[in-house]
């Protein structure tokens, strides 16, 4: 009797201090902000959005530019194989199927790159935004006495006295006046010395 309340005294001791420390945490106060509202309504991110609409209409733009030709350059080679009726290809028409050939994989290659630098502007525009957001959100939290704050978007229910947006948008575009639309070229991996 006396070994088992020796235990019992000695775990209360041991849990006592961890619930101590557990009853420290202050009380949530929680804000919202609404990241869709401010991503698209600060005023650098409808310019970045407006430039990468544009960018991406161009990129569309060289695509069809390099594919049409392309387009009807098979055709013709399609109709003058077709015209052999099952004869061998003469020369001149395998250097002309090589040429295309090597044209359409060019054409490929160039519009692959294109599209990755598109990606690559998007991400850096994502990029921008998010590293002047973060100090923001601390800002605000502080200045409306807030703990933690959570997306809209990802609440069920919240009160209109807790939505911080508008601060968070007001924050932005002060921090943010505007952005750069494109990625800095990546450079290339240099190779591990010994």
């Amino acid at each position: 009797m006396k070994k088992t309340m020796i235990c019992a005294a000695f775990a209360a001791a041991a849990f006592a201090p961890s619930a101590a420390l557990a009853q420290a945490i202050p009380p949530a106060v929680i804000a919202v902000v609404d990241l869709e509202k401010v991503t698209s309504e600060c005023n650098a991110c409808k310019t970045a959005a407006a430039a990468l609409r544009s960018q991406a209409t161009a990129q569309e733009n060289r695509e069809k530019a390099l594919g049409t030709p392309l387009e009807t350059e098979q055709k013709a080679i399609q109709t003058a194989i077709d015209a052999l009726a099952g004869k061998p290809a003469d020369a001149a028409l395998e250097n002309r199927v090589k040429a295309f050939q090597t044209r359409a994989q060019q054409a490929q290659q160039e519009a692959m790159r294109g599209r990755q630098q598109l990606q690559a502007n998007q991400a850096h525009i994502q990029k921008q935004i998010s590293d002047r957001l973060g100090p923001i959100y601390t800002q605000v939290m502080q200045r409306r006495g807030a703990n933690m704050l959570v997306e809209i978007g990802t609440t069920l229910a919240s009160g209109q006295a807790l939505d911080v947006t508008n601060d968070v948008l007001a924050a932005l575009n002060a921090a943010l006046p505007s952005i750069q639309t494109t990625a800095p070229a990546q450079r290339p991996a240099q190779p591990q010395g010994r």
